[in-house]
């Protein structure tokens, strides 16, 4: 499998405007270190964030990927297909693994368990206490644990107490409107062992509406002394240089600002650096596009996921509704393969128009 996904990066990746030798986070320098060296993270997102699209992130740019949500009753049970989601695949030197749960025994057998199973590619472990999702908190996980300072910390110490790798969390602006919660919260699991905390800008309540508050972050920075991310409302590489120079956060996650755009991390380097953002071409969009299914075969994902992959890489592009109508009767590889085959020949039929 790594041969394949290395072949596949190697062959299409340049041509696509990203590189193709996937930049490990793992290794020497504190966890401080690392994230200033490159401070642009792939947020963990259920039902994306799979190897396939961590290393189409990595080869955009991206420090690290994390994995989608990974639940510590899930490995308490020894559920192979939790399992499935926590191993790095392929052609990835390296990944971030965020568990959710909410008994503390639970993270801690899980922590060893990780530490063990992924041992030197395991760059970190992130604990969830973010997702506003109703079925996760109303088990008294994910931003429910917000609400319970006292059980979170014990969370972070057992992970701490088992973990060979920094453990961070994850949090939100609050769980309902109100009082904030994140400087003191962050601060409390500065206490227990956090070697880094994501603040995500909204309030749990508000789910994915309205606007993030980038306020937020720059409180948390003031309250703690260990690194934060930040989080929410970060759709392209403009805003994510921006929300590091206004919230003087040491990173920055970006989640939906990667549909289709694994540019988006390199590309807030640049402006870091005074520089333009590349534009990708609509030819490095297609080869994208087919570096990202091909990598979902050579993983064993679910090749479906390439519908999705379809309209967000294909966003913007003339009848693009078309497009993805036809997208979304692909089964197999090959039909994907042939959609992009016609896509190259249209694109290049309608080049005057384009």
């Amino acid at each position: 499998m790594a041969d394949e996904c290395a072949g596949v990066l190697e062959r299409l990746a340049p041509a696509a405007g990203l590189d193709a030798t996937l930049a490990p986070f793992a290794g020497g320098g504190t966890l401080a270190e690392r994230l200033c060296a490159n401070p642009y993270l792939m947020a963990p997102m259920a039902g994306v964030s799979d190897a396939a699209y961590r290393m189409m992130a990595r080869a955009g740019g991206a420090a690290i990927g994390y994995t989608e949500m990974v639940s510590v009753a899930g490995i308490h049970y020894a559920g192979e297909k939790t399992w499935d989601l926590v191993y790095p695949k392929g052609a990835e030197p390296d990944v971030a693994v965020q568990l959710f749960g909410s008994k503390p025994e639970q993270f801690r057998e899980a922590a060893a368990l990780v530490c063990e199973r992924v041992g030197e590619r395991l760059a970190l472990i992130d604990v969830n206490m973010a997702c506003p999702v109703p079925k996760v908190t109303r088990k008294g996980e994910g931003s429910a644990l917000l609400d319970e300072p006292e059980l979170s910390a014990r969370i972070i110490e057992a992970c701490v107490s088992e973990a060979s790798v920094p453990v961070t969390c994850k949090i939100r602006r609050s769980r309902q409107p109100g009082p904030e919660q994140a400087p003191d919260f962050a601060r409390r699991m500065e206490q227990a062992g956090a070697s880094a905390v994501a603040v995500h800008g909204r309030t749990a309540s508000q789910l994915y509406r309205g606007e993030a508050d980038w306020g937020v972050v720059s409180r948390v920075v003031d309250a703690v002394s260990i690194p934060v991310i930040g989080s929410g409302d970060v759709l392209d590489a403009e805003a994510a240089s921006r929300m590091r120079a206004e919230t003087g956060a040491t990173a920055v996650m970006v989640a939906r600002g990667t549909y289709g755009n694994p540019w988006v991390f390199a590309g807030a380097r640049d402006v870091d650096a005074g520089r333009e953002p590349h534009t990708p071409t609509l030819s490095e969009r297609l080869g994208a596009f087919e570096c990202h299914v091909r990598l979902l075969a050579a993983t064993g994902a679910h090749l479906a996921r390439g519908r999705s992959l379809a309209g967000w890489y294909l966003k913007g592009m003339p009848h693009a509704a078309a497009w993805r109508n036809r997208a979304m009767a692909c089964v197999t590889l090959e039909d994907f393969l042939e959609m992009v085959e016609a896509l190259r020949a249209y694109v290049d039929a309608a080049e005057g128009e384009l």
